[in-house]
């Protein structure tokens, strides 16, 4: 089952620097495309925390 709508993760974008996110189903986030930023977004009770000071810093 999808962490969000698909329609919806196709107009999400990063906070931070506007790139497309994705997925991640085991850590149940929504993770930043872009290789520089990377930032990883929770998803709380099926609704993405998009803020910026919320995010995980990539490893």
């Amino acid at each position: 089952m999808p962490l969000v709508e698909p329609s919806l993760l196709e107009i999400l974008a990063c906070p931070a620097c506007h790139a497309p996110l994705r997925e991640d189903d085991d850590a149940r986030e929504l993770v930043c495309t872009s290789d520089t930023c990377g930032l990883a977004y929770p998803v709380r009770d099926e609704i993405p925390v998009l803020l910026v000071d919320e995010a995980r810093r990539p490893a």
